[in-house]
């Protein structure tokens, strides 16, 4: 009973103002179908951690409004995005059945290949009065034996926003970076 009551207090607090504001935690997923042109049943490959600029490299969710770039107020990420990213690139690689071994940075893989990921966007952006997310990703593939960088390119994907309040904002943003995984791994599959 005593606990039932201070819960009830808590939750009071935070109603009326006395306590911090609630504040939703969202995930991103991998995507459930990738397609492999090649398969490297030997080949062994690396995701390390993604890079980002300091105000991607949280758990803040980024709205662009103009060239002004705020936090989406109530809702945050579950982890750092890097790590989130990272999580979500991995199990796209291993869902596609592509490679010997996937995985990060200290998990004991013999390393033949790093697929090193820079996040230049992952945001809301309003435009004209409209919502869209915009993913983009730009992505190296390095032979880690020798250091040469194999292939590069720039992944971006735009989804419209169709969905009500931060639920909604995450949901398309979502979608954006699943198109982003896909192609990421698609394509390193044929660029190795």
């Amino acid at each position: 009973m005593p606990g039932t009551l201070a819960a009830s207090l808590l939750q009071g607090c935070a109603v009326i103002g006395l306590g911090p504001a609630p504040v939703d935690a969202f995930d991103i997923t991998a995507p459930r179908e990738v397609t492999a042109v090649r398969r490297y049943p030997r080949t062994q490959i690396l995701v390390p951690q993604p890079t980002a600029i300091q105000i991607l490299d949280g758990q803040d969710i980024a709205v662009r409004v103009g060239s002004s770039l705020q936090l989406l107020k109530g809702a945050r990420w579950a982890d750092r995005l890097p790590v989130l990213v990272q999580s979500r690139v991995i199990e796209a690689f291993q869902r596609s059945g592509s490679f010997g071994g996937v995985g990060r940075p200290g998990e004991g893989l013999a390393i033949d290949y790093q697929v090193s990921i820079d996040i230049r966007s992952f945001e809301i952006s309003v435009e004209g009065g409209r919502q869209v997310a915009r993913v983009d990703l730009f992505v190296r593939i390095l032979n880690d034996r020798n250091g040469v960088v194999r292939a590069s390119r720039d992944f971006r994907a735009v989804a419209p926003v169709g969905g009500e309040g931060s639920a909604g904002l995450v949901e398309a943003l979502n979608r954006a970076f699943q198109q982003t995984a896909a192609e990421i791994v698609t394509w390193t599959t044929s660029s190795i």
